[in-house]
Order: C-alpha cells, then sequence, then structure tokens
C-alpha cells in the first residue's frame, strides 16, 4: 500500500489529525474558557482549517466532550487489566494512588475551575465533563471491585456503589490537600493517605481474610 493510498483510506491520518485538534482544543478549554474558545481560534491553534474541525467534530459541544474524555482515559492504571497481579488491597492501593495523582494535576484542576467558572454553561459542563471523566474512571474501579468480588478477594454485593465510594474518598482528599495553597505536597503524604484509605475500604468489603494476601 502507497503513502498515498494509506492516506485516502485514512484512518491513521485521521486520528493524528483529530488527537491535534483535540489538543488544541483542550489547551484553549484551560486557557480561554467555554466560551471564550471558539472553532476559528481551535483551527488557528491546530494550524488547520476549521472545515476540517467539523469534518471530525459537529460542534464545539462535542469537541469539548471529546478533549475531556481523551485526557481522562489517559487514567488507566495497570491494576485495574485483566489478571493485575498483587492481593486487593495492592490492587486498590495502586488505583487510589493513580487517581489521587490525577486529581491534583494542574490539567485536571484546571478543568475543575474552568467549569465552575462558567456560571452561563456550569449545568451542561459538568454533566459533560463528569460523563467524560469521571464516569469513565469509576466504571474501571467497578470493573475491578467485580473481578476482586468473583475471585472471592473482597465482598462487594453493589460494586458501582462501591466504586462511587472508593472514588469518593481520594476526591475528598484531593480537596484538602490542594487548599494547602502555598504547602508542596510530601509523595510521602500522598502514600500514606491512598494505604489508610484503602485500609478503611477493604476492612468494610472483607469477605473472608484473603484481602491482605
Amino acid at each position: 500500500m502507497t503513502e498515498n493510498n494509506q492516506g485516502r483510506r485514512g484512518r491513521p491520518a485521521n486520528e493524528a489529525l483529530g488527537q491535534t485538534i483535540v489538543n488544541a482544543a483542550f489547551e484553549l478549554f484551560l486557557e480561554l474558557g467555554f466560551q471564550a474558545t471558539t472553532m476559528d481560534k481551535v483551527a488557528q491553534r491546530a494550524k488547520i482549517s476549521k472545515l476540517s474541525i467539523y469534518r471530525h467534530f459537529e460542534n464545539k459541544d462535542a469537541l469539548f466532550s471529546a478533549a475531556m474524555s481523551a485526557r481522562c482515559h489517559q487514567f488507566a492504571p495497570l491494576a485495574l487489566l485483566d489478571g493485575a497481579d498483587g492481593s486487593a488491597k495492592d490492587q486498590l492501593v495502586a488505583v487510589g494512588s493513580a487517581l489521587l495523582r490525577t486529581l491534583l494535576s494542574p490539567d485536571v484542576r484546571g478543568v475543575e475551575a474552568m467549569v465552575m467558572a462558567d456560571k452561563t454553561n456550569q449545568q451542561s459542563l459538568s454533566k459533560r465533563h463528569y460523563e467524560a471523566g469521571p464516569a469513565h474512571v469509576i466504571a474501571q474501579i467497578e470493573a475491578l471491585l467485580r473481578q476482586l468480588h468473583t475471585k472471592g478477594l473482597m465482598s462487594v454485593p453493589e460494586p458501582l456503589q462501591s466504586a462511587r465510594l472508593f472514588a469518593a474518598l481520594f476526591k475528598g482528599s484531593d480537596l484538602l490537600l490542594v487548599a494547602r495553597f502555598d504547602q508542596a505536597i510530601a509523595e510521602g503524604e500522598i502514600e500514606s493517605y491512598c494505604r489508610s484509605a484503602v485500609a478503611m475500604f477493604v476492612a468494610a468489603h472483607a469477605g473472608n481474610d484473603h484481602a491482605d494476601e
């Protein structure tokens, strides 16, 4: 297959262009907010035509959802994959640590600040952000908890509810940590909190004695 034919069939080139558009849009949403970000500005940042954007995304709302989803899908710790090694506690500590670091990242905090600052579109942006981001993370955690329950490592009869509670443990922590505006967050503090939170979560879902094995 020649390079031109591969370009015409399109998937590699189209996927790369779509990612370029998403990256440019994400940067602008953080810098300018949703209202001030226009398709013209995204096209200028991505160095492409506005028509190229509309070939990939129907409108700005769809582009916003894609930008949020692309960033959130980068959160995929190995502990959530099939066949992950380690005890239930080890896997959950890995997940919790990755989640907390994600919540503390400048990009995530910037998105949350942008959504909260947009009083006109706050409700719709919050819904789109949740569907593209947190809902995806909770689904991954739910899948892991189902595996642990099936293997008899934990008792998780309601995995979706437990996944939401697990995520809330770390979302609550990130609010406490970032509230100390001028204080650096030590790596040891993150690790210590993760282990304490997971120990409490595992104790609440202990179906047998296997969680610490």
